[in-house]
């Protein structure tokens, strides 16, 4: 994975190709890049937020933020119910307690 300004990368190698492929996975839209080396996909990458950046700008746009901090889930009723439940039993919102929840998964190890 890469970074830059808040924007993640996932990259792949095409060993047929012997080039690296790039694909900028926090936004909607489909940003790609590629380089023969680190180097040079590293800086395709940063070109490419850059220039993500400058289009939304001169269609005076803002850019999409990689992320707003809100999802909605849609689950069964009984098993909305149940995280209710256990928010107040914990003293929380609803929010505050899924929060907690999802942070003590992803800090346990477990992957999605």
């Amino acid at each position: 994975m890469m970074e830059h300004k808040g924007y993640l990368a996932k990259v792949e190698f095409d060993d047929k190709d012997n080039i690296f492929h790039g694909e900028i996975i926090n936004l909607r839209d489909v940003i790609t890049f590629e380089g023969e080396s680190v180097e040079e996909l590293r800086k395709a990458f940063h070109d490419s937020v850059e220039d993500y950046l400058e289009f939304c700008a001169k269609r005076g746009e803002d850019p999409e933020k990689p992320y707003s901090g809100k999802f909605i889930v849609r689950v069964d009723p009984r098993l909305h119910k149940t995280i209710a439940i256990q928010a107040r039993k914990n003293g929380k919102s609803l929010n505050a307690w899924m929060n907690d929840t999802l942070k003590n998964i992803t800090q346990q190890g477990h992957s999605f």
